[in-house]
């Protein structure tokens, strides 16, 4: 064999010339060095990025924060793909060792006892059984305004504008919970009453008192939120002055 061949062989024909000594083991960035493909543009895109981050921080004299940004080509775009094919690769995996048990299929001449939709439309099925809450009024010789599957509609109605309002009400340029403690704690109360509601849409299938489910349904989202209120709101003075002052030593006034 050939010098030539020899050297060939033992840069397995990656043709960069980077090869770690036969004693020891090739570093991670010198694997890195001799992969091609996604891998490699990958690893330079980082390293790039990561450059001029620390030329951007190092030239800068602005004293509160530095709002850095790198163009969408070929920073944002690699950094999605990469991040994207890793998910992607993580559901194929999951989806190839664990693939979903398939049932009997459906007998079309009978109703099955319980039917329920799909697990993300739960909170809107437990809001069409707030039938307890629509009220009786006397005037109208004890029976109700309207029915109770209106009532859950209008119930689904107000919900939903709640939440596509949220947005134009909260104006404030927070980036973190602590920030704005209100906010945080209106969220958290969102979530949990998500979450509430989901188990009462299914209260023949809980092992509880259908009375106290109901109860909890309302109580736990109150409840959440201001435990999330009183944790933030404490945590705000000594958050601010940590965060303060790391922006200080990193951008001390000239």
């Amino acid at each position: 064999m050939s010098d030539q061949d020899d050297a060939d062989a033992r840069t397995d024909g990656g043709g960069t010339g980077i090869v770690a000594p036969d004693d020891e083991t090739p570093t991670w960035r010198e694997r890195k060095e001799r992969t091609q493909g996604l891998s490699r543009l990958t690893y330079e895109y980082f390293e790039r990025a990561r450059r001029e981050d620390e030329d951007l921080r190092r030239e800068s004299d602005y004293v509160e924060r530095d709002v850095l940004a790198f163009p969408t080509w070929p920073h944002e775009v690699i950094r999605n793909l990469a991040i994207g094919s890793f998910f992607v690769g993580m559901i194929l995996f999951l989806s190839a060792t664990m693939p979903p048990h398939i049932a009997n299929p459906a007998n079309p001449n009978s109703t099955p006892a319980i039917i329920l939709p799909d697990w993300y439309l739960y909170w809107s099925f437990g809001l069409l059984k707030l039938g307890f809450l629509n009220p009786e009024l006397s005037i109208l010789g004890g029976s109700k305004l309207m029915a109770d599957r209106t009532y859950g509609v209008l119930a689904n109605v107000v919900v939903v504008g709640f939440v596509a309002i949220v947005p134009f009400l909260n104006k404030g340029a927070a980036r973190r919970p602590v920030e704005q403690p209100f906010w945080a704690a209106v969220g958290v109360s969102g979530i949990t009453f998500a979450f509430t509601i989901s188990v009462l849409s299914v209260k023949n299938l809980m092992p509880m008192n259908v009375k106290l489910l109901q109860d909890l349904t309302f109580l736990l989202p109150i409840v959440t939120a201001c435990v999330t209120y009183a944790v933030l709101k404490t945590m705000r003075e000594g958050y601010m002055y940590d965060l303060n002052r790391r922006y200080y030593r990193l951008r001390p006034p000239k």
